[in-house]
C-alpha cells in the first residue's frame, strides 16, 4: 500500500491557485454582472456598419444605454468579441448588465424589416420598394447594381444585375449593406438555377443569358402560371424560324413611366431592346423572372401557335396562322371599346 506523505509547499502552491483563480473569476464576475442602468425595458438600437468598439461604445451611451464605458469596455474584450461586435439594428430587452448587452447584441435577434420583391419587378422598381422599407438611396442602389467588380465577383458578363435578382420576401436590416443586399437575392437565383436547368439550357443550344431574357419576356406577358409554357412556345418558335418577337414588355422595358398602352410610335423607337425592329433577343433580360418564368422558358410547350393577343381578362388567344390572329385581335379591340364606353359612364355619372 502506498504511503501518502504530505508536502507543505504543494499545498501553499495550491491555495495560492486557488486563491488567484477565486480572484479572477469573482473579477470577471464584477465586470460582466456590472450594472449599467439601463432605465428601458425594451429599446432598439442601430450599430453603424465598420463601427470600432470605442464607437460601439459611444453609441450605447448615447442611447443611454450604458452609463460606465470603461466597465463595458473591459467586458468586452474579457468575453473576446472586440472584433466582433455587428452591425444592425437591435432590439435589447431588458438589458442591465454589460453581460446582457453583449449577449444581446452578438447573440440576439436584429430588428429586420419584411421586404417583398414581386415577379417581373425591374431594378428601378426594387429601388423604389427599398427606399419605401429600409431607407436605401434608390440611386445607390441602382448604380451598385452596375457596380463592375460586383458583377465579376457573381459570373454576370452583363452591364447590371437585372434578371439575377431573384423574386422573395426577404428580411433586410436598415444598417444592411447594399452589396450585401444584392448579393443575396444574386445567390438565391443561382441556388434555383439547378444542374437540371443548366443541362437543359445545352439541350436547347442557349445560354444562361438567354434564358434568362426569354423568361423575362414571358414573366413581363403572362398573368397565369398555366399559359407560360404556352407563350415560351411561340417565342421559341419565332426564334427557330427567324421572325421577329414583337414582344410589347420590350418597349414597356424602354419606354420612361410607368406602363401604358403602347402606340404605334413607340414600336418603331430605336433601341436594342426593341424586338419589333431587331430579330431575336435583347441584348439582356427585362425585368426580374420569378421561377415559373424560368421554367416556362426551359420547358416550352410544343405547339404551331405563332401569334397571342390578350383576351381582356388576364389569358390569352392563341393563333396559328396571321389571319387568325387579326380576328383575334379585333375581338379583342371590340371588348376594349365595350369596357372604354363602360368606365365613361361610370366617370359621368
Amino acid at each position: 500500500m502506498k504511503k501518502f506523505v504530505f508536502n507543505p509547499g504543494q499545498s501553499f502552491v495550491g491555495i495560492v491557485a486557488a486563491v488567484v483563480l477565486g480572484i479572477l473569476l469573482a473579477f470577471y464576475s464584477l465586470i460582466l454582472l456590472w450594472p449599467q442602468g439601463n432605465p428601458y425595458d425594451s429599446v432598439k438600437v442601430t450599430i453603424p456598419k465598420g463601427a470600432s468598439l470605442k464607437e460601439v461604445s459611444a453609441t450605447l451611451q448615447d442611447y443611454n444605454i450604458i452609463r460606465n464605458e470603461r466597465s463595458f469596455l473591459l467586458a468586452v474584450k474579457t468575453l473576446g468579441y472586440e472584433k466582433d461586435m455587428p452591425a444592425g439594428r437591435f432590439k435589447l430587452v431588458k438589458a442591465s448588465t454589460n453581460f446582457d448587452i453583449i449577449d444581446q447584441l452578438v447573440n440576439g435577434i436584429q430588428v429586420n424589416k419584411r421586404v417583398t420583391i414581386l415577379e417581373g419587378w425591374t431594378i428601378d422598381i426594387i429601388a423604389e420598394e427599398l427606399q419605401d422599407k429600409i431607407g436605401i438611396d434608390p440611386d445607390e442602389f441602382k448604380n451598385a447594381c452596375k457596380n463592375e467588380l460586383l458583377l465579376w465577383k457573381w459570373g454576370i458578363s452583363e452591364e447590371s444585375v437585372e434578371g439575377y435578382l431573384f423574386p422573395n420576401t426577404y428580411l433586410f436590416s436598415e444598417e444592411e449593406d447594399i452589396q450585401d443586399i444584392i448579393g443575396r437575392m444574386i445567390n438565391q437565383f443561382k441556388q434555383r438555377i439547378t444542374v437540371e436547368f443548366r443541362d437543359r439550357m445545352k439541350e436547347l443550344g442557349m445560354d444562361e443569358k438567354e434564358i434568362i431574357t426569354l423568361a423575362s419576356i414571358i414573366e413581363g406577358e403572362a398573368i397565369y402560371d398555366r399559359e407560360r409554357p404556352v407563350i415560351s412556345g411561340v417565342y421559341h418558335n419565332r426564334l427557330n424560324i427567324g421572325m421577329r418577337l414583337q414582344a410589347d414588355p420590350t418597349i414597356q422595358y424602354i419606354i420612361e413611366g410607368s406602363p401604358r398602352r403602347l402606340l404605334n410610335k413607340d414600336l418603331k423607337i430605336k433601341s436594342p431592346y426593341n424586338t419589333y425592329l431587331n430579330e431575336g433577343l435583347p441584348p439582356g433580360p427585362i425585368n426580374n423572372p420569378g421561377i415559373e418564368s424560368i421554367k416556362a422558358a426551359l420547358y416550352p410547350v410544343e405547339t404551331d401557335y405563332l401569334y397571342f393577343v390578350a383576351k381582356g381578362d388576364g389569358y390569352h388567344t392563341f393563333s396559328r396562322t396571321k389571319e387568325e390572329h387579326n380576328i383575334a385581335k379585333r375581338k379583342f379591340q371590340k371588348i376594349r371599346r365595350q369596357l372604354k364606353k363602360q368606365q365613361s359612364k361610370k366617370d359621368n355619372t
